[in-house]
Formats: structure tokens, sequence, C-alpha cells
């Protein structure tokens, strides 16, 4: 499995924001995590990349304990987070030469920074300043900055929130692709998102896991449409 999550939980103060969730997730799955707003969405993403640490529990990434062996887990991640942290007044091309610098890819960064500039229809834009792109446009800044390094495993944060219809249908496209070769979990609002890439949902309320299966048997099993299900789980 690409990532094993084991009775995760995190506590602030006296506020269990996660409650021993345990799920996993395979390689080559795109698994929607859906949940309303302060579900735990973000806490348990932000865990399994070792942003922050569990109170208790166990994350690996790739057979990696995120806690003793956090290095070898960001080598083998790329995370995009649901507020896409960019140098709005660099160039695309030198910001992703600058990510590449950080993860010291050395003589395979120019080949590998083209490789991402096409994968992620960046081409045409690389000459610009970040700041002057459409939101659209700096999701996929995020997306290729995420993907330089070649991860194995990709965790996104509701990458189409506030994108217009035709940028969130090419994001999704992207993300497809993307789902061909690597893990991805990602992390949305929309129902029609995780039914359109999505093979399995995993719906988490006030910290805890009240659904793991397949898209297609969530909604045989409560014979409903999946925004139905989600709203009768959460409520």
């Amino acid at each position: 499995m690409s990532v094993v999550v084991q009775e995760l939980v995190k506590l602030y103060g006296n506020q269990r924001a996660v409650d021993h969730v345990t799920f996993e997730v395979g390689s080559g799955e795109i698994v929607g995590f859906i949940g309303p707003n302060g579900a735990g969405k973000s806490t348990v993403m932000k865990i399994i990349c070792g942003y922050i640490s569990a109170t208790s529990g166990l994350v690996s990434v790739c057979g990696f304990d995120v806690e003793r062996q956090s290095i070898d887990v960001r080598r083998h991640i790329g995370y995009l987070p649901e507020h896409n942290p960019l140098y709005s007044d660099m160039f695309v091309k030198e910001y992703l030469t600058f990510v590449a610098g950080l993860y010291k890819l050395g003589s395979a960064a120019k080949k590998r920074i083209s490789e991402i500039l096409e994968a992620t229809g960046l081409g045409s834009e690389q000459h610009k300043k970040i700041g002057a792109l459409s939101k659209g446009y700096r999701q996929r800044v995020g997306l290729a900055q995420v993907l330089i390094h070649d991860p194995t495993v990709l965790i996104l944060d509701e990458p189409t929130t506030g994108l217009d219809p035709n940028q969130i249908i090419e994001i999704r496209t992207l993300i497809s692709e993307l789902g061909k070769s690597k893990t991805v979990l990602l992390s949305t609002h929309i129902m029609q998102e995780v039914e359109a890439i999505c093979r399995r949902a995993l719906i988490i309320n006030k910290g805890v896991i009240v659904a793991n299966a397949t898209v297609d048997d969530l909604v045989k099993q409560y014979d409903k449409s999946l925004e139905d299900v989600f709203h009768e789980l959460t409520q």
C-alpha cells in the first residue's frame, strides 16, 4: 500500500480533531477524501505529509514511517495545500527551476522541468510571471511544483476550489492522467468531482471515518446519489 493510516488521533487541547482514523490507499488509486468543513480532512492530510505531528497512531507512505523517516516520506510525496503557496513575482520556469534546486535534481532538472511544463500545459506560460496568470494556470503551477521530483503519492487538498467550469474540467483531466501512474488522495467538496475521477470515497465527519467504499457501492448500498449519501452520513 502506498499510504497506510492506522488508529490516527490528533488532539488540540481537549478537542479531538481526528478520532482513530484508519484507511489505506493502494498504488494507482485515486481516492476522494470528503467531509464537511472542520471534519478533519486537512489535518489528516497534513499529518500524512509530515507537516504536523499526530497525537497517536501510525502513518506510513511507501513503507516509510512519517514520524521516524520523514525525509524519505517527503521524497515520495507531493502535497498541494488548499491555499496554493506560490511566489507571484517569479516567472513560471524560474520558479520551477528554483523548486527543482530545492529537491537537488541537479543535471536532471532541465529535462524534468521541460517534461512537467508539457504535462501540465504550461509551456506557453513558462515565461510569464505567476502573479499574472489566471487562477486555473496558477493551480497548474502548483501541480507542476508538486510533480517536479516525480513523487509516488499525490496529496491534493481542494485543487479545483475557486476555478471556473472550464478550468475545473482541465484540472480534473490532468489529475485523472496523473492517477494512471501515481497514487492520489484528493480532498474536495464537489461530489461530481469524486464521481468523475475517483473510484473510491472516504467520508469523514467530526474526525471519524463514516464510509470507506467504492463510489458505486455507496450509491447502491444507500440507493441514493453520492451527494445524498454524503448529506445523510454527515448530518
